[in-house]
C-alpha cells in the first residue's frame, strides 16, 4: 500500500469525499495530472492544449530547465536564467492548464489520487515524468565531495567550487596544496562528463589565463576518469576516438579503464579495471593498482538512478529504479498511468532500453498526449510508441564536437556548429535563444566567460 493510501484509509469517509469533489458530476471534464515539468512532462502538457481535459502540472520547482546546457552554467559560460524558463510563463496561454509547485510524496492508484503536501489531487489520467538523480553505486556519502549535475543548484555549487579553487590557489604558499587545488577530476565519460571536462580545461587554459598573478591557471590538471574502455561509449568507436583526441588537445587527461574506489575531501582513489590490470604484466611484483589522486574539485557524471515513482506505485523496478512500461508507455497494472523519460524503462527497436536523452523524453511526452487525446476526443489512436532517432551530439570544446546521425558521422567544426544550432533551437523562448547565442559569439571571439560569479553556500559574505 502506498503512503497516500495508508494516510487516506485513516481519515473519515466524509473527509475523504472532499478529495474527489465533483467526481460524480457527469459534466466534469477528465482530469490529467502531469508530475514533472521536464522535457517529457512539458511536452505532454503542451500536447493537450486543444483537448477537452483539465491539465494539472506539478513540479518541485517553478521553472523548466534545459539540462543539456547545465554544464555551461557550472563552468561560468552561461547564467542560470538563460537556460531556465518559468513553467507558468510557458503555459500561460493554455487555458486548460494549471501549475502547482510542490513535492509529490505518494500516489494512490486505487483511488487515483496524488499526494501533494497536505492535499490530494485527483486524476483520471496520470503522467509521471520525474526524471532521475545521481547514482553513487552504494556510496551515497561521496555526494558531499563529488556533486553531480542535475539542477541549477548543482551547477552553481560546482561553479563555486571550480572558481574558488583558483582563488585559493592564488593565496596559498604551499606548493603541494596549490597542485591539489588546481587538480580537477570528472568521473564518468558520457556526454555530460566529456562536455564538463572540456569546458573546465577551456576555462583554465583560455578564459582565466591572464587573470591571476601568483599562479598560472593553464597549469591546472583536468582528468576525465572512465571505468569503461573508452569515452562516449554510446557513440561509434571511430567518433569516440576522435573525441578523446580532441579532449587531449584541449588539455584533458583521459583515464579510461579506471574506476573510483574512494572519494573524500582530499581527492579520489583510483583502481585499474580487470582489463587494465591484465596489461600491467611488466609491473614489479607487489605493485599496487590503487592510486590516490589529490584533488580539491571532483565532479560526478558516472551514473543516475530514477526517481521513486516505482515506490509510489508499489510496483517492481529495474536495477536503475525505472518503471517497466508497456509499448504504449503505460504501467501494465494501471493503464491509466503513463511513465516517461528517465523514470521509465522503454525498449528501443534493438531491444535495448532507450537512453535518458531529451529527444526521447520529448517524443514520449508527445506520444502520451496523442494517446490521451484519442481517448477523450475521438481522434486516431497513435498505437505503440516508436522512438525516432534523429542523431546524437556531444561537444568537447571550442570548434570540437562529434555528431552521429547513423547515415552520417561528422566531427570537428561542422559538428560543433550543428551542436550549437540544435541546442539554441531547443531552448524555450526567443529571449533565451538570443542571449545564449550572443554569449557564445562573445566567448568565441574574446575567450571570456561572463558568468564567473562565486555565490551560494561557502562563498564569502
Amino acid at each position: 500500500m502506498s503512503t497516500l493510501g495508508n494516510r487516506q484509509a485513516a481519515r473519515p469517509a466524509a473527509d475523504r469525499s472532499t478529495d474527489l469533489a465533483g467526481a460524480g458530476n457527469p459534466n466534469r471534464r477528465p482530469q490529467v495530472v502531469v508530475v514533472g515539468a521536464g522535457f517529457g512532462g512539458l511536452s505532454a502538457a503542451l500536447g493537450l492544449a486543444r483537448t477537452a481535459v483539465d491539465v494539472t502540472v506539478i513540479d518541485r520547482r517553478n521553472y523548466h530547465l534545459f539540462q543539456p546546457l547545465l554544464y555551461q552554467v557550472a563552468t561560468a559560460g552561461l547564467a542560470p536564467s538563460q537556460i531556465a524558463t518559468p513553467i507558468r510563463s510557458i503555459l500561460r496561454r493554455q487555458r486548460n492548464a494549471r501549475v502547482l509547485m510542490g513535492r509529490v510524496t505518494g500516489i494512490d492508484p486505487a483511488r487515483r489520487l496524488v499526494a501533494l503536501g497536505g492535499r490530494s489531487i485527483p486524476y483520471d489520467r496520470l503522467v509521471i515524468a520525474t526524471g532521475a538523480r545521481h547514482a553513487y553505486f552504494g556510496h551515497d556519502e561521496w555526494e558531499r565531495f563529488a556533486p553531480g549535475l542535475k539542477k541549477i543548484d548543482d551547477a552553481t555549487d560546482i561553479r563555486r567550487r571550480i572558481l574558488s579553487a583558483f582563488e585559493r590557489a592564488e593565496t596559498t604558499d604551499d606548493e603541494v596544496e596549490r597542485r591539489r587545488l588546481l587538480t580537477f577530476v570528472v568521473v564518468g565519460a558520457g556526454p555530460t562528463g566529456v562536455e564538463m571536462a572540456g569546458a573546465i580545461a577551456e576555462l583554465a587554459h583560455r578564459a582565466l589565463v591572464r587573470d591571476f598573478r601568483a599562479i598560472d591557471p593553464a597549469s591546472a590538471r583536468v582528468l576525465l576518469v572512465e571505468a569503461g574502455p573508452r569515452v562516449l561509449p554510446s557513440f561509434p568507436e571511430s567518433l569516440s576516438a576522435k573525441a578523446e583526441r580532441a579532449l587531449v588537445r584541449t588539455g584533458v587527461e583521459v583515464r579510461a579503464g579506471v574506476a573510483v574506489t574512494h572519494c573524500d575531501e582530499s581527492g579520489v582513489t583510483l583502481a585499474d579495471s580487470a582489463t587494465q590490470l591484465a596489461k600491467r604484466t611488466a609491473a614489479p611484483e607487489g605493485a599496487s593498482a590503487n592510486t590516490h589522486l589529490p584533488a580539491a574539485t571532483v565532479i560526478w557524471a558516472a551514473g543516475v538512478t530514477a526517481s521513486p515513482a516505482a515506490k509510489w506505485l508499489d510496483i517492481a523496478a529495474d536495477r536503475a529504479g525505472r518503471v517497466v512500461v508497456d509499448d504504449r508507455l503505460r504501467v501494465p497494472a494501471h493503464p491509466e498511468i503513463f511513465v516517461i523519460g528517465d523514470t521509465a524503462q522503454v525498449a528501443g527497436s534493438d531491444g535495448k532500453p532507450l537512453p535518458g536523452l531529451a529527444p526521447v523524453a520529448k517524443q514520449q511526452g508527445e506520444h502520451v498526449a496523442k494517446s490521451i487525446r484519442a481517448e477523450f476526443s475521438k481522434r486516431r489512436d497513435p498505437g505503440p510508441f516508436r522512438y525516432r532517432h534523429a542523431g546524437s551530439l556531444a561537444t568537447i570544446g571550442r570548434k570540437a564536437a562529434i555528431a552521429d546521425f547513423g547515415w552520417l558521422r561528422v566531427s570537428g567544426l561542422v559538428a560543433w556548429l550543428l551542436w550549437s544550432f540544435v541546442h539554441i533551437l531547443f531552448l524555450i523562448g526567443f529571449r533565451n535563444r538570443l542571449l545564449v547565442m550572443t554569449d557564445w559569439i562573445w566567448s568565441y571571439i574574446t575567450y571570456q566567460r561572463g558568468a564567473r560569479l562565486i555565490t551560494g553556500q561557502g562563498a564569502e559574505d
